[in-house]
């Protein structure tokens, strides 16, 4: 794909998000799009780079290590969006500026202890599997009050909020129920002290229910690079 697709694709994407916000009453500028770049090329994150895309999402550890070693020179922004592994859990908390998906509190521990001291603290959401699903990660609803008391005294991590990962879904209407029960699970867990004010959810084709859900960061992957596979001889 060429820089210029991957320009119009962005311009694309980022029109339907200030769309769906005006719809939902909101400012634009509270809904965040994270380019989620993997089985994509270094080229290719450069180039939405250039259009001012800072924000990108990866989800296999050593082809996205690949491609930070190439893009060193870039002030990217690198959120880690998937299942957590206890043998990975230093190069996370080491490469990722984000981790959406935490949904084990020796995980959470792990990350703490391996985040560079002379780094903020990691922020991560917590993955809340809203279906029940077996294949998808994360914790029931009513365990995630657990996970989050952990994550309270760990120093070299921040919650941020909640992230779910939905079933696929065609009608609108439909799109929103989960999302909104993610909102509604943040709402009764949020303090003062641990407001909760992110929610990771939305992507290519339910972004527009995300938003009018209370996303305040999106995940969008197809609808800004295609569906062009990774090729892990030229990352």
């Amino acid at each position: 794909m060429t820089a210029d697709t991957i320009a119009s694709r962005l311009a694309a994407v980022k029109a339907r998000i200030l769309a769906a916000a005006l719809a939902a009453d909101r400012e634009p500028e509270s809904v965040r799009l994270i380019a989620v770049s993997k089985r994509q090329g270094a080229d290719a994150i450069r180039a939405a780079f250039v259009q001012g895309q800072h924000a990108f999402g990866e989800s296999y550890l050593q082809e996205a290590l690949d491609k930070q070693a190439l893009l060193t020179d870039l002030p990217i922004e690198w959120h880690f969006i998937g299942r957590v592994q206890a043998n990975k859990t230093r190069q996370l908390a080491a490469g990722f500026d984000w981790v959406h998906g935490l949904a084990d509190r020796g995980h959470a521990r792990r990350l703490s202890e391996h985040r560079p001291i002379d780094r903020a603290p990691l922020k991560v959401c917590i993955q809340v599997n809203l279906s029940g699903e077996a294949s998808k990660g994360g914790v029931a609803p009513d365990a995630a009050s657990d996970l989050l008391a952990a994550c309270a005294g760990l120093p070299g991590l921040r919650v941020m909020g909640l992230m779910t990962l939905p079933a696929p879904c065609a009608d609108p209407r439909e799109q929103r129920e989960p999302l909104r029960a993610l909102r509604l699970l943040r709402d009764r867990l949020a303090t003062p002290d641990q407001p909760l004010a992110c929610l990771s959810m939305g992507m290519s084709d339910d972004l527009e229910a995300a938003i009018l859900e209370g996303a305040t960061l999106v995940r969008i992957g197809t609808a800004v690079f295609g569906a062009r596979p990774y090729n892990s001889s030229n990352p």
